[in-house]
């Protein structure tokens, strides 16, 4: 049976077997694009099951003939909805962090500091200079506020490594920054 096919079979006859054979078709292309905005399997799994319960909810409302682009919009936008949820759960305001992990930056954020902008731009500057996969790791530990366990099984590195690869990561930063700073 063709996608439209099937989608009719759902839509007027309420067929769970017409809808179970589009997630047996999909569910690989779907989980497969969610974890490549979520970078968990956990994360692809969440956002690949609420997929296909939205796109069960509002197959009358699709109107094309394959059923791939629409489903692969509807697990990039529930992705980035879970992502963005996840990032505001997780958010700590400035002025609660010690003084250490803020780096000598200053932590009111109530008032705007052109310096502190100024220290913030080189640092993502020095940021985007790095390797992807130190970037990835810096996003998993300070962003994702993942564990170094987690972060070692993920990518395949051991934990000591995970940990030496942070220190030499925040040690080039500094360098840079101080660098700059220096010019």
């Amino acid at each position: 049976m063709t996608d439209k096919e099937l989608a009719q079979e759902v839509v007027l006859h309420g067929s769970h077997k017409a809808f179970a054979e589009i997630v047996h078709r999909y569910s690989g292309m779907v989980f497969s694009k969610a974890l490549g905005v979520m970078h968990t399997e956990e994360g692809a799994a969440e956002v690949t099951q609420q997929t296909f319960v939205r796109a069960y909810e509002n197959l009358d409302s699709w109107r094309g003939t394959e059923l791939t682009p629409w489903l692969t919009a509807i697990a990039t936008h529930t992705a980035l909805k879970l992502l963005d949820k996840e990032r505001r759960r997780h958010t700590t305001p400035l002025d609660t962090l010690p003084s250490s992990v803020l780096g000598g930056f200053p932590a009111e954020s109530s008032s705007y500091s052109e310096e502190h902008e100024a220290q913030l731009q080189q640092m993502e500057a020095a940021i985007a200079q790095l390797p992807e996969q130190d970037q990835q790791l810096l996003r998993l530990h300070y962003y994702d506020h993942r564990h170094t366990a987690d972060i070692a099984r993920q990518t395949g590195l051991s934990q000591s490594n995970v940990l030496v690869k942070l220190h030499r990561i925040r040690e080039r930063l500094k360098k840079a920054m101080t660098h700059e700073r220096n010019d």
